[in-house]
């Protein structure tokens, strides 16, 4: 499958930047006549009643603008660079998990509660996303079971490995792989998640990790997927301009989910998934701030922060919105100059 080829493929960062560009554009022009259908629908945001009150307000805010940043990012790849067997897969993971994250957006909106599909409902739909997107890159794009850390140890998860079938039409199913790669996609995708909780805090990071990611993609040789992971960034840098404090609408579910998948697939495909950690090591701080606060309020009875996920408990303790967001920028991009500086021990 080929895209128009915007540009000249002999300048391939040329390629990546003007992708970044092009989903920026792409975002911001199509994003208000979007809030503004949202608006008539009076389809909006429900915010969570124990959360800080101050967040309140925006009870009724548009949402799902997400769904606009994964029109942008499908348009932006199709002009402009051929698709991979790299770029189909990461693709198809980032619209399958955004599919899911519709789904829980709309019965969001639909039961008017903050809260949309059970765990049970979401955590399938996650597994069978996972399972089929790690299928495919080891027996269609020809990814290794392996994990590698920086300083050239490895470690093979592919011992454990079931074949079906024979000749070209085998299908291997590496199952300790397999389960690696289900707990980075859905731990990521949820990290995402949990980010996406004051304005402008999930888009601004997502963009440092995916340009981070994009340059990885760039090194690893892989033109499609680095142009895949700029276009999310330059989608982010489109949404920001709505989405910046006070924010006009939200990404909800739907935007939040697929880029965490997104961002789990290119480490993947790039053999970068430990790496990909310390780059999306904000995420992997809100995910674990939840989960602490649960584990030791369960046992203890006692909160070690004032609320989670982490960017509330700055909150509670007096910082605005704005300094929450902007600080964790900053602590966003030296996460991912960490990981891509260690990226370069896996070569």
């Amino acid at each position: 499958m080929m895209g128009f080829l915007i540009g000249n493929p002999a300048y391939p960062t040329y390629q990546v930047f003007l992708s970044v560009l092009i989903a920026a554009l792409l975002t911001a022009i199509i994003m208000p006549a979007f809030i503004r259908i949202m608006k008539s629908g009076g389809i909006g945001q429900q915010i969570r009643a124990d959360g800080p009150q101050q967040h309140l307000v925006k009870q009724g805010t548009p949402t799902m603008g997400g769904l606009v940043m994964l029109v942008s990012v499908v348009i932006t790849c199709v002009i402009m660079v051929p698709w991979s067997p790299d770029l189909i897969c990461a693709m198809l993971a980032m619209l399958l998990t955004g599919s899911l994250g519709l789904l829980d957006d709309v019965e969001s909106v639909a039961h008017k509660r903050s809260l949309g599909l059970t765990p049970m409902q979401k955590m399938l739909g996650l597994v069978l996303i996972c399972v089929t997107f790690c299928l495919a890159a080891v027996n269609w794009v020809g990814v290794t079971p392996t994990v590698r850390f920086p300083g050239g140890f490895v470690i093979d998860l592919g011992v454990l490995t079931t074949t079906i079938g024979s000749g070209p039409h085998a299908i291997s199913i590496p199952w300790l792989y397999l389960l690696f790669v289900f707990f980075l996609m859905a731990g990521l995708a949820n990290a995402v998640n949990l980010t996406d909780g004051l304005d402008g805090l999930a888009g601004g990071t997502v963009l440092m990790a995916m340009l981070g990611m994009g340059m990885v993609a760039f090194g690893y040789g892989e033109l499609p997927l680095a142009a895949f992971a700029g276009s999310i960034a330059g989608a982010c840098i489109g949404f920001l301009w709505h989405n910046c404090y006070p924010a006009s609408i939200f990404m909800g579910d739907t935007g939040s989910l697929a880029l965490g998948a997104a961002f789990a697939a290119c480490a993947v495909l790039t053999k970068t998934e430990v790496t990909s950690l310390v780059m999306g090591g904000l995420f992997v701080a809100e995910a674990l701030s939840v989960i602490l606060q649960v584990a030791v309020f369960k046992r203890t009875g006692k909160r070690i922060f004032l609320m989670a996920p982490i960017h509330h408990h700055f909150e509670k303790m007096g910082w605005s919105e704005n300094k929450v967001v902007i600080r964790f920028w900053i602590v966003s991009a030296a996460f991912t100059a960490l990981g891509f500086a260690l990226y370069f021990q896996l070569l």
